[in-house]
């Protein structure tokens, strides 16, 4: 018996939409990277007793760059997002991408959460969303107002294939801090220092709780949902609270056993405790028993096993959507990548040619037709999967250069900073001429890495092919000085 989940209570500012347009600034990684070369390049000018041209770097990197950073922005105006920095519309025109896409033409959007902070109960969590369509990938990062905005806004626009599940789970259950506190007050859920411990004996106390004469659904629905925006605004030991009281009103609940099970490793991957892990991975395994044929709850299961790196039970499971409801394009698509982790080549055709008859968008099935055509010619030419090889070989291999040339800049710094110190000018210059190489080398290996991240073009790599020679070496060469040029 198929069981579909249970009508969760949308915020009221995520049902009404925030006022659109709505902006969010960029990540400053590229901007704190520059204004880090020019204030090196300052240092030398100053050594070098260039007084005003070195005045006149500091500022742009002090001044300059902080405003470049300032402006550039991520608008969106209810129908496309588009990027407004001057210095990403320059690298656009350079090569050749566009500054903006609609919301019809968005194929996947995944979403990275990072903790930043684990203290008095609480979790300060930073997110990074990656919205992907037609070559180009815009990057929403933050986790305050701007950024609640922004998820709130693009997000219930889009089909829920196209999000993965922690994106989904943004779109339910991100809500204001402030009002998701005022809910739980209200519903007598105590706070985190109070909880935590006893949090332990809390966890074990719902196996005695389980003979309660009585269930309320609803109740536990309002807790559910009340649980998982505590998760997401970082008090997670509420929402382990929330979660265990819901459970008691309704204990075989497969989507409320799925939802525990993600915030209890959330919070064991916080504390780093092993023995709450394993509990999160056995309550998993507990809601995909009571799954039955629940298509859209398995494959959420599926992916997160993918994410815990469970990839035996991320297969099985998918496996499992195939022989009960004929596969979904969620299972099709998680069989596709991990097909692809294990090598399988003509899987991942099989399974992305599958997903993308059941794709229910264009974009999507642009996307899967894309994958199709692009995993094909890998497995039908040898040619152009030792090019794409050698391209990802030589990606793992600039991000190692670069790791190295931080640490030469670091080493040639602390070599100047000893010469000026003990009056020796050779072993300034020594440092200046270390430190200075190796940051040459970081800016070519960044803007390189820039340029090989796309995948080889199959029509670039046939009319190379026309005017060298038949031997494969030759061919990369070629090949290589035309992704240059």
């Amino acid at each position: 018996m198929t069981q579909s989940p249970p009508q969760l209570k949308v915020p009221a500012e995520a049902a009404l939409g925030p006022e659109l347009p709505v902006a969010v600034r960029t990540p400053p990684a590229v901007y704190v990277g520059l204004g880090f070369v020019l204030l090196f390049l300052a240092a030398f000018l100053f050594y070098l007793d260039l007084g005003l041209y070195a005045l006149l770097v500091v500022i742009a990197a002090v001044v300059v760059v902080p405003l470049l950073a300032t402006f550039d922005k991520i608008v969106f105006d209810g129908k496309r997002i588009r990027r407004t920095g001057i210095l990403f519309r320059m690298s656009s025109q350079m090569f050749g991408q566009r500054d903006r896409l609609k919301l019809s033409d968005i194929e996947h959007v995944d979403t990275q959460a990072l903790r930043m902070v684990n203290r008095g109960g609480r979790i300060a969590y930073r997110f990074r969303t990656g919205i992907h369509g037609k070559g180009v990938m815009f990057t929403i990062a933050g986790g305050g107002d701007r950024y609640r905005k922004m998820v709130q806004a693009i997000l219930p626009r889009l089909d829920a294939n196209v999000l993965d599940t922690r994106s989904l789970e943004l779109r339910n259950y991100l809500a204001s801090p402030d009002e998701v506190r005022l809910r739980a007050n209200l519903s007598n859920i105590p706070p985190s220092d109070v909880i935590e411990p006893t949090l332990s004996q809390s966890l074990q106390r719902r196996r005695k709780d389980r003979a309660v004469p009585f269930a309320d659904p609803e109740q536990a629905m309002v807790l559910r949902q009340l649980a998982n925006e505590l998760r997401f605004t970082g008090s997670v030991v509420r929402a382990l609270e929330a979660f265990r009281r819901a459970l008691v009103l309704a204990p075989s609940d497969p989507w409320l056993l799925f939802d525990s099970a993600r915030c209890l490793h959330s919070f064991s991957g916080a504390r780093r405790d092993a023995r709450l892990e394993r509990r999160s991975r056995a309550m998993m395994r507990l809601a995909e028993r009571r799954a039955g044929s629940d298509g859209e709850l398995l494959s959420m299961i599926g992916e997160s096993y993918s994410q815990m790196g469970d990839w035996d039970r991320a297969a099985a499971v998918f496996r499992r959507i195939g022989e009960t409801i004929g596969g979904s394009f969620r299972s099709l698509r998680g069989q596709a990548e991990i097909a692809l982790r294990e090598g399988k080549i003509a899987h991942v055709i099989h399974n992305f040619a599958a997903a993308n008859r059941l794709s229910t968008t264009d974009s999507l099935r642009r996307w899967t037709q894309s994958e199709v055509d692009y995993f094909t010619r890998l497995n039908e030419d040898e040619d152009y999967m030792e090019l794409e090889v050698s391209r990802v070989n030589l990606l793992d291999s600039l991000a190692r250069f670069r790791r190295t040339a931080v640490k030469l800049i670091v080493l040639g710094s602390l070599i100047v900073i000893g010469g000026v110190l003990f009056g020796s000018f050779l072993a300034a210059n020594v440092g200046w001429a270390v430190s200075l190489s190796a940051l040459a080398v970081w800016i070519v290996m960044h803007i390189a890495r820039r340029m090989l991240e796309a995948r080889i073009p199959f029509d670039l790599v046939d009319d190379c092919l026309l005017y060298t020679s038949p031997s494969p070496p030759d061919s990369a060469v070629f090949l290589g000085f035309g992704l240059l040029l």
